[in-house]
């Protein structure tokens, strides 16, 4: 359980701060282009993180199994071989899209209202896809490598330079080009960076080794890497789309402005994803070694924990942000103060759907780690397919509230789906009258929150006072265990002044707390 939660935290801090870049990249270009440019560009990067899915083809995972399992041989020539032979695959495929997506641009514009000023811009991002290859293939060697830090290093850099180079050549003029040009500068820059971590400290072990008596089947390397990487490419493109959707269907039946607005209330809502993602990456790794061990019961608690501290962070979350959804977004986009009159019922209804999708993505790492992968993904295909539909029928009839809820009623069809599925796949049974005690205390810290008054300070000091009323929300339901209390307390002593108030604190917790017999 440890393990767990450390490495929960320890991918939630990363996670943060690289989301941290990208709200930042969203809250700037929206600044600097108004609404109506930030919905061009909105539409625009959706095809964009299409075309660098499809242009990778799912490799760097596969890469970095191989690698990883042949440095384990101490097979230094197949390490090589898979870099090589994955390369030319993913170079074949950049180069094929970047040519159809090229030619594809004017009737995709056409298709959305764009004209030719939108036509440039699917030009441009077409040119993303090379440089998307370099960055996939060394990411997939550093993962390989176990050099987590590389990977770290190349992901700022692509940021740091995207984010300021959007910003100056918006400010030279290239109104949503300069975003985009950006974009590609910051791709390009990374690209560079992995190339050279990768030539200084990896290369040098590869470049002289022998080759063996035994010719290798190139071919046959290859199937297997598509084979393993098939199930990653369908699975990325279905959540993106599902994702997505709206950015697609909204142009069609309304104008760029109105994306803009949805585009406003789509990151916000994306928040709970961040706790999600981030206890679910720690939890594959740690449900497979219990697996590998025959540990059923170990399996289970890991499971159970992971529903659980899931919902005690989440639902406070989309609490927060349904209730004070306003001032939320006037902190964030200052320069778009109607977005809430457009889109914040939008907002409101899509954090629910983040959150179902948030348990989905705790379910799908359990099957992942339990060797059956492929439920979560026909799932998702499922909810992403009828996420489409729903969308092309209730956004002509509802706006940007249909959009929303045809992706929460999506995501709360593939949460249902694939949870089920983990519950029968391990046999666990899940504390549901504890879940239920959790969800009750945040539906009472969502009444307290409608006494806050929607300002920015009234946000801020939400965020100061409403901790320790639900803890004692928590508590007084009866909804906390002891080991809850022991995690707080270890948080206290790092907390150095504050760590007496927090163990006496919890020291008047235990009473809620039920006694083992």
């Amino acid at each position: 359980m440890h393990k767990l939660l450390k490495g929960s935290f320890i991918i939630f801090i990363g996670t943060i701060i690289f989301r941290i870049g990208g709200y930042l990249y969203v809250v700037l270009t929206q600044s600097l282009l108004g609404i109506q440019g930030y919905g061009m560009l909105s539409l625009v990067m959706s095809f964009q993180w299409i075309l660098i899915l499809i242009a990778v083809a799912g490799l760097p995972p596969a890469i970095a199994k191989y690698v990883s399992e042949y440095l384990a041989k101490n097979d230094k020539f197949m390490v090589k071989q898979v870099i090589k032979t994955s390369f030319k695959i993913m170079l074949t495929m950049s180069l094929i899209f970047t040519a159809v997506f090229y030619f594809l641009a004017t009737p995709l514009a056409n298709l959305f209202h764009g004209g030719p000023e939108v036509a440039i811009l699917f030009q441009a991002v077409s040119f993303i896809a090379p440089f998307s290859v370099i960055l996939g293939l060394f990411r997939g060697v550093f993962q390989g490598y176990q050099r987590m830090t590389d990977i770290m290093v190349t992901r700022a850099v692509e940021q740091i330079f995207m984010i300021s180079m959007a910003v100056v050549f918006i400010l030279a003029g290239f109104y949503v080009l300069g975003a985009v040009i950006g974009t590609l500068i910051g791709f390009g820059i990374a690209s560079v960076s992995a190339l050279l971590i990768f030539k200084f400290y990896i290369w040098d072990g590869l470049k002289d080794v022998e080759k063996p008596i035994i010719p290798i089947n190139e071919s046959k390397l290859a199937k297997k890497l598509l084979i393993f990487s098939s199930p990653i490419i369908i699975t990325g493109l279905a959540e993106l789309t599902l994702f997505q959707t709206g950015n697609f269907i909204i142009p069609l039946f309304m104008n760029f402005s109105a994306l803009g607005y949805y585009n406003i209330a789509s990151p916000i809502a994306r928040l709970p994803l961040i706790i999600s993602s981030s206890v679910a990456v720690a939890l594959l790794p740690a449900a497979s070694e219990a697996l590998a061990l025959n540990s059923g019961n170990l399996v289970k608690r890991y499971i159970i924990h992971s529903y659980r501290y899931l919902l005690i962070v989440l639902l406070p979350l989309c609490a927060v942000v349904i209730i004070l959804g306003q001032p939320i977004m006037h902190l964030l986009f200052p320069r778009a103060p109607l977005a809430y009159s457009f889109a914040g019922t939008a907002l409101s209804i899509l954090v629910i759907g983040m959150a179902f999708f948030s348990v989905y993505g705790i379910s799908a790492s359990v099957l992942q780690a339990a060797g059956k992968p492929y439920p979560a993904m026909f799932f998702l295909a499922i909810g992403t397919a009828t996420n489409l539909i729903l969308t092309v029928i209730l956004v002509p009839m509802y706006g940007l509230n249909g959009a929303a809820i045809a992706t929460m009623l999506a995501s709360f069809m593939v949460m249902v789906l694939t949870t089920s599925k983990t519950i029968q796949v391990t046999g666990t049974r899940l504390p549901y009258i504890n879940l239920l005690k959790i969800t009750f205390s945040s539906f009472i810290l969502g009444l307290c929150l409608l006494l806050v008054p929607k300002t920015i300070l009234g946000l801020l000091l939400s965020f100061l006072i409403m901790p320790i009323v639900y803890i004692f929300l928590l508590g007084f339901a009866h909804a906390l265990e002891m080991r809850d209390l022991i995690i707080l307390n270890k948080l206290g002593y790092r907390l150095g002044p504050l760590s007496n108030p927090i163990v006496r604190f919890t020291g008047f917790l235990e009473r809620f707390i039920k006694k083992p017999d």
